[in-house]
């Protein structure tokens, strides 16, 4: 398996989109308010590739799964984590998530920072066991229950 920067190495917006959605998929109509992956596009996935930090996981040409970070004050921000549903199990988020925390480390962070909807109890989890803890709870805008929570991982 490959990891390559988004953007620079590798286009494939249409796919990296179809990725996405694919890989969320299984949260519709368990999560409220829905995921942000449907307001998603290509253009808007492109310009998300130039304003944030995106890798891509590949197997040849097969595209695997990908990830977005985002350098926030004191922590690098880990976003849109997807993985095919075909190569889920087989390392590629944790092999994304490695390559996240070296641009945390090589940026001068000491953590990663996420967010996962309040429902995804299987994501939570799977964050704690590769090192996330609960940091925060948090409501979207016009909800005044929870509908998400914050991990962070220390590196070290």
């Amino acid at each position: 398996m490959d990891i390559v920067r988004i953007g620079q190495s590798l286009g494939r917006f249409d796919e990296l989109l179809a990725l996405i959605r694919s890989s969320f998929a299984y949260m519709d109509g368990v999560i409220d308010p829905p995921s942000s992956a449907h307001r998603l596009t290509s253009e808007t996935l492109k310009q998300k590739a130039t304003d944030e930090i995106a890798f891509a996981a590949l197997d040849g040409e097969d595209l695997l799964g990908c990830i977005f970070c985002k350098p926030e004050a004191t922590s690098l921000y880990v976003g849109k984590l997807a993985v095919s549903p075909t190569a889920q199990g087989k390392g590629v988020g944790r092999a994304l998530l490695a390559r996240a925390e070296d641009i945390a480390s090589s940026l001068g962070f000491a953590a990663l920072r996420l967010e996962t909807r309040i429902e995804l109890t299987g994501n939570h989890q799977r964050f704690s066991a590769w090192g996330f803890t609960k940091t925060a709870e948090n409501s979207h805008p016009g909800y005044d229950s929870i509908t998400s929570i914050e991990m962070t991982k220390r590196l070290g």
